[in-house]
């Protein structure tokens, strides 16, 4: 859950969300060392008086800068495509979970589990309870097991919509007539918030979502699904 002083990311919850976190890191030293070199440049060429002749034409000079940008560029373009792909890649999930947005709420189905079907909405300000996050808690969790892969089918009903959770580093739109599915394995329990990140109308803010991660043991007992 994110903070009011947080500069970074959410901490990682599952295997692809480090892997962002990683990369994001990466790419950000390699921003900072590319600030800092054309910094020091300008800052050299406004306060030097002195001009070299030497490399007012110089081509290994020129040739050093046009190649150079191409191997950072690279080195950036790897570790994302690898990330992309990961991120496509679906391997045997355990269970399948069906999230359909509608406009303003989200609707699950367990298909795993006899077709159990809820709806989730977002829990006014006179509803909650102490220690209860506003515009995020809702009235039915989405109760799921950690460290085992879960498949998300996500779908629309009416408009388009975008099922996010940050922690997980999910984030796939929900899209009117289209299935759309994504994976995740998560690594430690907890509860998990996450929002609507497609605008969708009057009430795009209050559409929250909210995925309760426990045990497996304690998941395969049942009366989780409780609603």
């Amino acid at each position: 859950m994110a903070h009011a002083t947080q500069v970074g990311l959410q901490d990682a919850t599952s295997p692809i969300m480090e892997e962002l976190i990683s990369f994001h890191d990466h790419a950000l030293m390699i921003i900072f060392l590319i600030s800092f070199l054309v910094l020091y440049a300008l800052f050299l060429t406004l306060t030097t008086k002195l001009t070299n002749t030497n490399i007012t034409d110089a081509q290994e000079m020129e040739t050093i800068w046009t190649i150079l940008p191409a191997i950072i560029l690279v080195l950036i373009a790897l570790p994302s495509l690898r990330i992309l792909y990961l991120t496509d890649e679906i391997n045997d999930p355990s269970f399948t979970i069906k999230a359909i947005g509608h406009q303003w709420y989200w609707a699950y189905e367990y298909t795993d589990y006899g077709g159990l079907i809820f709806n989730s909405y977002m829990l006014p300000p006179l509803f909650l309870e102490p220690g209860d996050l506003r515009l995020l808690e809702v009235d039915n969790r989405v109760v799921l097991p950690i460290e085992a892969p879960v498949r998300m089918m996500i779908t629309s009903q009416d408009v388009l919509h975008s099922w996010t959770v940050p922690s997980l580093g999910l984030k796939t739109d929900a899209i009117p007539g289209r299935l759309n599915q994504t994976t995740f394995t998560a690594t430690r329990p907890g509860v998990y918030y996450g929002q609507c990140s497609e605008i969708c109308g009057a009430n795009h803010s209050f559409m929250p979502i909210v995925l309760e991660l426990i045990p497996l043991k304690i998941f395969e007992m049942g009366p989780v699904f409780t609603l």
